[in-house]
C-alpha cells in the first residue's frame, strides 16, 4: 500500500481571480479531493462510509500558500495520513505545479469521526483496518525519511 496517493487536476477558468492567480478557498476544495482520491487508495469511497454511516466532519483545516497556481497549470495533489486515532483523524497535503515541480502549498485537516447522529463515534471493520494500516506504513516511511535526513547530515 502507498502511504501518498497522487492526483492530478488542471486549474480552470472558474477557480481564479482577475490575475488569473488561483482564489485561495480553491486550494482547501483541492484538499478534498486529494482525501476522498486517497480513501479510494484504501479500497473504499466517502460515499460507502455515508452508507455505513460513518462521516469525516473537518474540525480544523490548515493551509499554507507558498507560490501561486494559475489559470491552466496542472495540479498535482499529494495527500497522506499524518494522524489516526479511532474517532479522529489527521491528513496532510502538498500542492505541487506538474511542470516544475515547484511546491505551491501545503497543509493538514483533522477530522472527527461522527455517526449520522453527528455524535463521535469510531472507525470499525473494514474502515479502522484500512486506515490503521496506512497509518503503519506510514509511520514506517516518516521513520526512513528521518533517517535518510540524518544520514545525509553527516555526510556533508
Amino acid at each position: 500500500m502507498s502511504t501518498i496517493c497522487e492526483t492530478t487536476l488542471r486549474v480552470r477558468y472558474a477557480e481564479t481571480d482577475q490575475m488569473a492567480v488561483v482564489y485561495h478557498s480553491n486550494y482547501i476544495i483541492w484538499f478534498e479531493v486529494g482525501r476522498v482520491e486517497l480513501l479510494r487508495q484504501l479500497g473504499f469511497s466517502y460515499l460507502e462510509m455515508e452508507q455505513d454511516g460513518l462521516n469525516l466532519p473537518v474540525v480544523e483545516v490548515k493551509c499554507r500558500y507558498r507560490h501561486p497556481a494559475r489559470y491552466d497549470d496542472e495540479i498535482v495533489i499529494r495527500t497522506r495520513l499524518s494522524q489516526m486515532r479511532t474517532s479522529l483523524l489527521g491528513f496532510h497535503y502538498e500542492l505541487l505545479r506538474k511542470a516544475d515541480g515547484r511546491l505551491l502549498a501545503e497543509g493538514e485537516s483533522v477530522h472527527l469521526v461522527v455517526g449520522r447522529d453527528m455524535k463521535r463515534t469510531h472507525l470499525t471493520g473494514k474502515y479502522l483496518a484500512a486506515f490503521h494500516a496506512a497509518a503503519e506504513v506510514a509511520q514506517l516511511a516518516t521513520h526512513a525519511e528521518a533517517q535518510a535526513a540524518t544520514q545525509a547530515e553527516t555526510k556533508s
